[in-house]
Formats: structure tokens, sequence, C-alpha cells
């Protein structure tokens, strides 16, 4: 256990060993030492390069806000891809099973409420590119969440039944620029909640392509760059989400 920095001595992360299956999963827990009792929790699920320490900065940030976070591992505990190829490829494991990824994802939502700190009844999850497809998944697999967000995620509908297993309510932060999802994804997307007629928001950022919440996508493309505005904007778009559904914590 140890402190994010003298500035903040009360944010405290613990790296919490796992499994979904036989495969050896490493999360981050974080949270503000200062608040008392149980909170809301928010899995935080990372981009298509794994748990890095862009996900556990946002983790800090939830925890200032007085949430406990917890940085799920969807990957593995000593698979953290090194370039593009092999993020892809990882990736793309998850993306042509979406069975395993709901497990893994399902897998890290069940550490989070299994935390002394965590109001079980009073979780949400967030997700980044990857991650963001990852919470859609989480929410299609019809878990007991109080709220899924998605930032700059793969918003394409393989299975356009499961959003009638939605429980919760969505909010999508995009790109309105994100040449990587295609038109007739975002559609179908559009689609799928309007026939299961699930409480959902679509948000979009002009001006902002993929990635537009990472300073460092991990790679130099023109279609994934950072947005301050659209980084800012959606957070605190995110910010009153929670508000709404969690209320005064």
């Amino acid at each position: 256990m140890g402190a994010a920095g003298p500035m903040h001595a009360a944010i405290q992360s613990r790296n919490i060993d796992y499994q979904q299956g036989d495969k050896a999963l490493q999360g981050v827990l974080v949270w503000d030492d200062a608040v008392s009792g149980q909170r809301p929790g928010v899995l935080v699920v990372h981009q298509w390069f794994g748990l890095t320490d862009y996900e556990k900065h946002r983790a800090e940030m939830l925890a200032r806000l007085g949430y406990v976070a917890f940085c799920a591992d969807i990957y593995g505990k000593d698979e953290r891809p090194k370039n593009v190829s092999e993020a892809g490829a990882e990736a793309g494991k998850f993306k042509a099973n979406r069975a395993l990824l709901r497990d893994r994802v399902t897998a890290g939502l069940a550490q989070l409420k299994k935390s002394e700190f965590v109001d079980a009844h009073r979780v949400a999850a967030i997700g980044y590119c990857f991650g963001g497809t990852a919470v859609i998944e989480l929410a299609r697999s019809g878990a007991d969440v109080s709220g899924i967000v998605s930032f700059h995620g793969g918003l394409d509908s393989p299975t356009p039944a499961d959003g009638k297993n939605i429980k919760c309510p969505l909010l999508i932060c995009h790109g309105a620029d994100d040449p990587f999802e295609k038109p007739e994804d975002l559609a179908a997307f559009e689609n799928e909640m309007r026939d299961a007629k699930v409480d959902w928001r679509l948000i979009m950022y002009g001006g902002a392509v993929h990635a537009f919440t990472q300073p460092d996508p991990g790679f130099s493309n023109p279609g994934a760059r950072y947005n301050e505005k659209a980084d800012k904007r959606s957070w605190e778009d995110m910010k009153l989400f929670f508000a709404e559904i969690f209320g005064n914590h």
C-alpha cells in the first residue's frame, strides 16, 4: 500500500491479485483514506495496451471525487503489450470472443464489490477505447451496476438482441470525428439501444478523434490524438452522470 504523493497523501493504492477461470490477473484498488465508511465504487477498464499508469491516474482522480476505483486487468497479470502490433492482437482476441471479454470484466467488477470500502449496491464502470467496448459488454451481460460510461469505445453491435439485458443507464462519450468508428456501427449501436428501450445518452465532441482523453495514446496516428477540451468536457459529463445515478454520496 502506498500514497500517491505528498500533495495527496490520503490517496492510497493496493495491487489486487485475482483470477478469472485459471487466468491470473492483477488490478489496482485506489481510494481516499480520509473518507470514512462505504462509498460508491467505479470499475476502470483499460485501453488496448492493457493496465497502465494512465488508468491508475484516472483511478486517483476518481478517488479524489470520493469514489473507490478498481483498475481491472483484462489481459492477464504478465501480459502488457509493448507495441501497436501486440496491442492489436491482444485486443482482437477479446473483440472476437465477447463471452470471454464479459467474463474478464465481470471478474474485475466482483473484485471492486468485494472491497470493504465499497457500497456494493452502488457501483459503476468506465472504460477507455478497448475498455469502453468492455464496459458496454458488461452492461449487455445484464450486470447489476448503477451505470456505464464509455470514453471513445468501440460501439459495434455484434449481438443486437443483448441490448435487452441492459439494466442501467449508459453514457457514451464519443469523438465526432473518430475515423475508427464506422458510421454503420454507430447506427447499429443506436438502433440496439432504441429497440431495447435502454436509458442511454450519446455525447459527441466536435473536433475530437479517437483516444481524445489520452495525452499519449501510445502510437502516432492523426486519427487518435489528445483533445484537451473534449477530455475535460467528457470528464465533467461523467461527473454529472454519476451525480444522477449515485445522488449525494
